[in-house]
């Protein structure tokens, strides 16, 4: 329990702050897409080494870059648009990874990579863990002007600045790199939501960036815990109760949340009507 609390606070530190970026930009889907982008990637890794982190993340990143740069290109190259295209390149990936699983593995090994297993994290998977927060956050710090004038103006980036391209390519990289870190502590299907849940709850309790992004990491560290705790009172699956506690966080700011939630709206109204 302790190294499950561990590394998803690390994965706290890091993944929401790119959910509120994808959020802003209007790509929350995209993460979705990308989540299963990485499965046939892992799932080489696995049948060449079985169950090894170093080969199943190595395999997972190729993947999860190769079908975000591929993504990028039909995109610049066709009349598709960036959603298509990654829809397309996702439902290939998902097909394909679980039927590389199936080839050698287990039914017990399919889920394993599809759902995780947190409470399992070892010290080579809390290091990567670690490590993908801290270059994550350094990234972002370095990335954080280009990205917010992206998100506001994306023409007037590309009139005054050529770092559009580089730095729209590298928070693809970031996302991918979390997504292959949730991978190991959540697995596939419920990476993202550690990612966007608690980006998106963020939204009721503050107006600027910088707390949207404060608040998002708030939300994730208290959905780690939340999550952790129940599944060890209750005997309940780990990944799936931390993303339930992300969602129960989510359900109480749309509702009581000040920035719009629900209860602030219908008592605004009234205010109105008086």
């Amino acid at each position: 329990m302790r190294r499950a609390l561990v590394g998803c606070l690390a994965l706290s530190l890091s993944a929401p702050p790119l959910g509120v970026f994808l959020m802003l930009r209007r790509m929350s889907l995209m993460s979705e897409a990308m989540s299963h982008a990485i499965l046939p990637g892992a799932a080489v890794g696995f049948l060449v080494a079985g169950l090894s982190l170093p080969a199943m993340t190595l395999g997972g990143l190729v993947a999860g870059l190769a079908v975000a740069l591929l993504a990028g290109f039909v995109t610049r190259s066709t009349v598709l648009r960036e959603d298509a295209s990654l829809a397309a390149f996702y439902l290939i990936s998902l097909a394909a990874g679980v039927l590389l699983v199936s080839l050698r593995g287990s039914q017990i090994d399919l889920l394993h990579i599809l759902f995780g297993t947190v409470l399992a994290l070892d010290d080579p998977a809390l290091w990567l863990l670690g490590g993908i927060s801290t270059l994550t956050l350094f990234a972002l710090a370095l990335l954080y002007r280009p990205l917010v004038m992206e998100c506001v103006d994306p023409l007037f980036l590309r009139t005054v600045s050529r770092a559009g391209g580089p730095a729209h390519y590298a928070f693809l990289g970031l996302v991918v790199v979390n997504l292959v870190a949730g991978f190991q502590a959540l697995g596939t299907l419920l990476a993202v939501g550690l990612m966007l849940l608690p980006a998106i709850a963020a939204r009721f309790w503050a107006r600027g960036l910088g707390g949207l992004i404060g608040v998002s990491m708030l939300m994730g560290a208290l959905s780690s815990v939340i999550g952790l705790a129940l599944s060890y009172r209750f005997d309940l699956p780990s990944g799936p109760a931390i993303v339930l506690a992300a969602g129960a966080l989510y359900a109480v700011s749309l509702v009581a949340g000040p920035r719009g939630g629900l209860a602030w709206r219908l008592v605004r109204a009234r205010h109105l009507e008086a």
